[in-house]
């Protein structure tokens, strides 16, 4: 029986958490397998939208990414959202708001959120122009498709840069975007 492998990857904007595309159409879609030579079998452990940056894990052992998928696991986005967001905006987002998934209503769980004043150095500026701007951290234990998109845009606030840095106690720190780490096993 081999032994299992496990990778933390800053996945950069613009690829897809995946290895295959399955439209008969490519159109230039970046994908995971371009980043690094990983081995047969390595699967990513939840996903990232294209234009959601960072922390992304990849295992080859399927039970492992079925625990870090669940709900016991915290998962941290810091989220640059349009505007100045307000506090009461903040306290709804705790509260949980209630989004769309697969056409159904659906009340988020109560979670984590918090105005953030300093992003961490390793998160690098992107122009955004003259938009006022706002980072938040939110923590989650669920992760719906878009969910944190769409959760900011139900209180008004879009999100226009989102990054996840942290995943149980694995975090991004300082590995650059693009860059892979393989580790004996996840910090969770």
């Amino acid at each position: 029986m081999s032994e299992h492998r496990h990778f933390i990857l800053n996945k950069p904007f613009g690829y897809l958490s995946q290895f295959v595309y399955n439209q008969t159409k490519r159109r230039n879609k970046k994908l995971l397998g371009e980043l690094h030579d990983f081995p047969d079998g390595t699967m990513s452990i939840g996903r990232l939208d294209k234009n959601s940056e960072g922390l992304l894990l990849l295992t080859t052992d399927g039970k492992v990414s079925y625990f870090v998928r669940s709900r016991k696991v915290e998962k941290e986005y810091l989220a640059q959202v349009e505007g100045e967001i307000t506090e009461e905006a903040i306290e709804n987002l705790k509260s949980g708001v209630e989004i769309s998934i697969d056409g159904e209503k659906y009340v988020t769980d109560p979670c984590q959120v918090k105005a953030v004043d300093k992003i961490p150095d390793y998160i690098g500026p992107k122009d955004m122009g003259n938009r006022t701007t706002r980072w938040i951290s939110i923590t989650l234990r669920e992760g719906k498709f878009r969910q944190v998109r769409k959760m900011t845009a139900m209180v008004g606030f879009r999100t226009l840069r989102l990054i996840r840095v942290r995943i149980g106690d694995t975090y991004l720190k300082d590995l650059e975007p693009g860059e892979v780490l393989e580790v004996s096993d996840f910090d969770i």
